[in-house]
């Protein structure tokens, strides 16, 4: 097969590259990780691969490991090994749970992130933000699904409140996960050599929708509490599949915790930077303080108490990731300081 041949049939499975490993590598990108190894696909062939030795080694950085959606340099072997993971045009990634700080990757080489709530118990605005929010550094697209469709009688009422919530532009995707006709809205996100993440909690609907784009009914599906509409983890790893449709989707597991990293921009929030800017005082703590403008706007309604609380929370968050991420980037460069901005104005009038 030609080179040519060979990079044809790599971009059915998203690879954007030009040119092809030297030295007689193969080229394959991971589908799904397993305690026993790496399943790959080279655009033809499913095949089992076990990782190099240095992937092994202890205190190497997790990113640095091979994750699903990676594309990967294979050497020949029984079986054959993972010798380098090619640079990675999109990461998404959270936080690990636990004190320690470590990032952990949820997928790469993405050009979409599918957020995916459901418009019973699941339904969570501030969730929502959350995820987007992990989103904003990715480099792929978020897109919010609503699912179950079916089951809310006042879904347009929702839908509506959270387009007033989030920045315009935000796609969002009212669906039953069920019915072909309704995913259809999908296509867009799904088109040959493209990828997207599905993400959302257990009892979302990612296993249902999932079958519905596929065409078959290969992923397992489980109730919901009616109490409130949680599942239990149908899908229990990553997973990367083909599409009918030419695309590609990595399905994942519930997500329990959504930690975020501390490089966060918050952009999703930019209309509340806007607001602090207008403020009397540059270092307004937006409380009791004259001329706030934040105070102003959450007292005419401009602002929503909801909005705000979720902004503080998620900024805190932030700030305490930053610091123990900062901590543990001084340990390892042997205590020196790291270099930060200057230019903290005191209280006083803004000019």
């Amino acid at each position: 097969m030609s080179d040519a041949e060979t990079i044809e049939r790599l971009r059915r499975i998203g690879w954007r590259g030009e040119a092809l490993p030297a030295g007689g590598l193969r080229l394959a990108r991971v589908v799904a990780q397993h305690r026993a190894g790496y399943e790959l696909h080279d655009g033809a062939n499913l095949f089992g691969a076990q990782p190099d030795g240095r992937f092994l080694k202890r205190g190497l950085d997790p990113a640095e490991r091979p994750v699903v959606g990676d594309f990967v340099e294979v050497a020949a072997g029984t079986p054959p090994h993972i010798v380098s993971v090619l640079p990675r045009r999109t990461v998404l990634s959270r936080a690990a749970a636990g004190e320690r700080y470590e990032r952990q990757l949820i997928a790469t080489n993405i050009d979409y992130v599918l957020v995916l709530t459901g418009l019973d118990g699941d339904f969570n605005p501030a969730r929502i933000e959350r995820y987007l929010s992990l989103t904003e550094d990715s480099g792929a697209q978020p897109v919010v699904l609503l699912s179950k469709l079916d089951v809310r009688e006042d879904a347009a009422a929702q839908v509506a409140a959270l387009r007033a919530r989030l920045p315009a532009g935000t796609p969002i995707h009212a669906l039953n996960g069920k019915d072909p006709a309704s995913v259809a809205s999908l296509a867009a996100y799904l088109q040959p050599g493209d990828s997207a993440v599905l993400v959302g909690s257990s009892g979302a609907g990612k296993s249902t929708l999932t079958n519905t784009l596929l065409g078959t009914a290969r992923m397992a599906t489980a109730a919901v509490r009616s109490h409130d509409s949680r599942g239990r983890h149908t899908t229990t790893h990553r997973a990367l599949l083909q599409l009918p449709s030419g695309g590609c989707l990595i399905d994942t597991p519930g997500m329990r915790e959504l930690k975020l990293t501390g490089e966060e921009n918050l952009d999703l929030f930019a209309d509340i930077g806007l607001l602090a800017e207008q403020c009397r005082f540059a270092d307004c703590g937006h409380g009791s303080e004259p001329g706030c403008a934040v105070q102003a706007a959450l007292d005419n309604g401009e602002l929503t108490a909801a909005r705000w609380r979720n902004y503080l929370k998620l900024h805190d968050e932030r700030e305490e990731q930053a610091a123990t991420l900062e901590a543990r980037l001084r340990r390892q460069r042997g205590g020196r300081p790291i270099e930060r901005p200057h230019g903290h104005r005191g209280r006083h009038e803004r000019e």
